[in-house]
C-alpha cells in the first residue's frame, strides 16, 4: 500500500477523539514518537480493541495522513500481561512510559535504542518477582535513558574541583548533573544529597549492566537502597524533563519500606 508503513511501537498514552475513535501516542522503533488514529476502537467489535490499550507492544501498519496517521492493522508483540496483575508494576511501568513520552521526539535518531530500552524495561518489570526486581529494572532504565537523552550523570569526577572521585562520602547535586566531593560540598548551597561511595558504584554498575545481568551490588541491593536510588534519579529526571510529570504523584502514594 502506498503512503503506508509498518513499525514496531509501544502504546504510551491515548486520547478520545470521538465517540468511537481514539488518538494513540506511541513510541516506535523506526520513527520515535508517533501518533495514530484508532478508528472505531471504542466499539465492542473493533479489530484493534485491546491492542490499543496502554503498555502494549504491537507491530503496526499505519496509513500516512496530512495531520495524523491512521492505524490500519495491529499485531500484539507483547502485552506484558503480568504487569496488569500488580499495582506496583502498573505504576512503575506508567512512569517509565511517561519518561519516554517526555524526552522522546518525532523522527528520533536514537529511536531504535530507546525503543529497545523501553521494551526491555517493561518486560523486566512484568517478569519481576519482587519489589526490588521492579526497582532495579526502573533504575537501569533511568540511568540509561538519561545517557541517551544527553543528560548522563557524572560519577567519576567532582564537578566543582574536577578532581577524581575518591573512596569517601560524596554528594549528588541534581542541578549540576553529578557528584561533588565532601570538601566542595561545604561551599555549595545548591540542593545536594549525601551519597555513600558504594551507592556511587551501584549507579555505575546499573548504568553498564543489561537487564539480564546481575552484578555484585544488584544482588546485595535492598528495597530501601533501591528506593533511595530511584527517588534520587526521579528528582534529577524531573528537573531535566521538558514536560511536567503526572505519574510521580501516583508513585508517591505507593507504600515504601
Amino acid at each position: 500500500m502506498q503512503n503506508s508503513f509498518i513499525t514496531d511501537a509501544i502504546n504510551l498514552k491515548s486520547y478520545n477523539l470521538s465517540e468511537s475513535d481514539k488518538i494513540i501516542v506511541m513510541y516506535s522503533k523506526e520513527k520515535g514518537l508517533i501518533r495514530g488514529v484508532a478508528k472505531g476502537v471504542k466499539k465492542p467489535k473493533s479489530k484493534l480493541g485491546a491492542r490499543m490499550d496502554l503498555l502494549v507492544a504491537n507491530t503496526l501498519m499505519l496509513h500516512k495522513g496530512k495531520n495524523l496517521d491512521t492505524i490500519c492493522q495491529a499485531e500484539v508483540v507483547n502485552s506484558f500481561y503480568k504487569t496488569r496483575q500488580d499495582i506496583d508494576k502498573i505504576c512503575y511501568s506508567m512512569y517509565v512510559t511517561e519518561v519516554v513520552h517526555n524526552f522522546g521526539i518525532e523522527d528520533d535518531p536514537c529511536s531504535s535504542i530507546i525503543y529497545d530500552l523501553l521494551y526491555k524495561t517493561l518486560n523486566a518489570i512484568s517478569k519481576a518477582e519482587s519489589k526490588v526486581e521492579i526497582l532495579l529494572a526502573v533504575i537501569k532504565f533511568q540511568l540509561k535513558m538519561m545517557v541517551e537523552s544527553g543528560f548522563s550523570i557524572e560519577l567519576d569526577t567532582c564537578l566543582c574541583c574536577h578532581e577524581a572521585i575518591k573512596d569517601e562520602t560524596l554528594y549528588f547535586v541534581p542541578y549540576l548533573g553529578g557528584l561533588i566531593c565532601s570538601k566542595c560540598a561545604s561551599h555549595i548551597s545548591y540542593n545536594k544529597k549525601q551519597l555513600p561511595y558504594k551507592l556511587r558504584n551501584f549507579f555505575k554498575q546499573m548504568t553498564i549492566n543489561d537487564f539480564d545481568e546481575k552484578g555484585e551490588y544488584e544482588t546485595k541491593a535492598t528495597e530501601k537502597v533501591c528506593m533511595v536510588t530511584f527517588e534520587t534519579l526521579k528528582e534529577y529526571i524531573t528537573m531535566k524533563s521538558p514536560k511536567k510529570f503526572k505519574t510521580t504523584n501516583i508513585l508517591q502514594e505507593i507504600p515504601t519500606v
